[in-house]
């Protein structure tokens, strides 16, 4: 509850503008219970970096490794669904990872190698997405390509949520969808996909965390 509250507010407010006493209000739990499971604000925020990665982590498991689909086809479906948790919520939340990017001279500099780390895994699950297009045993330069595309993607995409968050519109998402998927289709050798396709896969529920359930208990 705790951390769940948390990453809710972060992913609206930021981290400097949510103080203790919002997560508190918002969860019912006392004070001492919340410095029973974290010593500060800082090692608080260090776990909901953690488990936002964790959910964010098996949602892009589930879409970019989608062997039913071509690579580009997955790298849509996932943009369909991230847009569509854009809509579920006006527009209010964006990513943590992203947001906190933006906070990133008023943060703890303990969270700067956090969100390089993950940024740097969801590079890799990108690249690994693209690189299906040339298995089993694509190039050195197949490779520093998918590379390169993986980091223009996340470059973009980021950009594109903090737009869409400041417009409350899905424009800036789909105009980035549009403009990149044309540019990595040309440059893969590889044809567009047409639409997001409909599809009964549900993005993975978000982790629980073990102190919050004994703060809650």
């Amino acid at each position: 509850m705790l951390v769940r509250a948390g990453v809710e507010l972060l992913t609206e407010k930021g981290f400097s503008s949510t103080c203790v006493d919002d997560v508190l209000n918002a969860t019912g739990i006392s004070k001492g219970s919340f410095y029973y499971c974290f010593s500060s604000k800082e090692e608080f925020g260090q776990a909901l970096i953690g488990y936002y990665a964790d959910y964010f982590n098996a949602k892009l498991d589930l879409w970019l490794t989608d062997a039913k689909e071509p690579p580009l086809q997955r790298l849509l479906n996932f943009m369909h669904d991230a847009k569509g948790g854009m809509e579920q919520y006006n527009f209010r939340r964006g990513c943590l990872i992203g947001n906190l990017g933006q906070e990133i001279d008023i943060i703890p500099d303990s969270f700067n190698g956090l969100l390089l780390t993950i940024m740097q895994g969801w590079e890799q699950r990108v690249a690994g997405c693209l690189l299906d297009v040339f298995a089993p045993r694509p190039t050195p330069e197949q490779k520093r390509l998918c590379t390169g595309l993986a980091r223009y993607f996340w470059i973009g995409w980021e950009g594109a949520v903090l737009h869409a968050r400041m417009a409350h519109d899905a424009t800036p998402l789909d105009l980035f969808t549009s403009f990149y998927l044309a540019q990595t289709a040309q440059q893969l050798g590889v044809s567009l996909p047409v639409a997001a396709k409909p599809s009964l896969r549900v993005s993975p529920a978000r982790p629980v965390h073990a102190k919050t359930i004994q703060a809650a208990s």
